[in-house]
């Protein structure tokens, strides 16, 4: 199994809607889902696989949460093998314990952290014994890309490349939108080991966030599917280095993400 300590491996959209999400991404990306823990549960959380197998899930937003005014919004675990510990020593390399860490029954034990620019994302050590394979590039229906939209360009980097190892790659210049700064979850520095990109957020987000790329067959079909369920596209479709197309938008609930696929033809 591949060891996924410091590296994202899950995802989950905590939304308005669930059932709604789900029909929306199930036919824009193609996922199944299936609930956990079953049907009959007050707020089921429903577990969502691509091609290679469960990748991440849906849920309703909380009530704690929704009190304190969360949007419908996409979060990325990432693997921790202490949950404690590692939410410390976090915190004292400048990032925020959103949430202190907690256990989550029959799943392990998770925090939720802000980096040192803002932007959220989760720790999680999971309660089985058994790991993870993570996908091969471009598997469709998974996280195939991981974008940061930094509040504070440096910082981040050097946090993340200091407390997580990972590898920094090319910066790539984006005019007036500034760098482009790929990096590797495990610790490599050439193109293919590539995991996303960082730059600093641009005027119109409105907050720092992670952004993340789901791998489609078609994008151009896919991005039909977006518009005609309801979602908004943002930005593309553009090519990207590799032969790729992508496109940003927002699902009818407002969530922001992203997908990844060829163009036929």
């Amino acid at each position: 199994m591949t060891d996924l300590k410091g590296q994202f491996f899950w995802y989950e959209l905590m939304t308005s809607d669930p059932q709604a999400a789900l029909a929306f991404y199930g036919e824009v990306v193609g996922w199944s889902a299936q609930a956990f823990g079953g049907e009959r549960t007050e707020q089921p959380y429903h577990v969502i696989s691509g091609n290679a197998g469960p990748m991440g899930g849906i849920m309703a937003i909380p009530a704690e949460a929704k009190d304190c005014g969360m949007e419908p919004w996409w979060g990325g675990y990432i693997g921790s093998a202490d949950v404690d510990a590692d939410a410390k020593r976090l915190a004292d390399a400048g990032a925020k314990v959103q949430r202190a860490p907690d256990d989550i029954p029959g799943v392990g034990r998770f925090a939720v952290m802000a980096d040192p620019g803002g932007a959220t994302f989760l720790l999680l050590k999971g309660a089985s014994p058994e790991g993870m394979d993570a996908p091969s590039p471009m598997t469709m229906g998974h996280v195939c890309w991981h974008e940061l939209y930094s509040g504070d360009f440096e910082a981040d980097l050097a946090f993340y490349t200091s407390r997580f190892g990972w590898g920094k790659g090319e910066v790539m210049d984006m005019g007036e939108m500034g760098s482009y700064q790929l990096f590797s979850m495990s610790g490599g520095t050439d193109f293919n080991s590539m995991s996303g990109g960082m730059m600093k957020k641009p005027p119109v987000m409105p907050e720092p966030l992670w952004l993340f790329y789901f791998a489609v067959k078609d994008i151009d079909e896919a991005m039909s599917k977006v518009k005609a369920g309801g979602g908004t596209v943002l930005n593309g479709p553009m090519e990207v280095p590799g032969g790729a197309w992508i496109i940003q938008a927002t699902d009818p609930q407002g969530a922001m993400f992203a997908l990844a696929g060829k163009r036929a033809g």
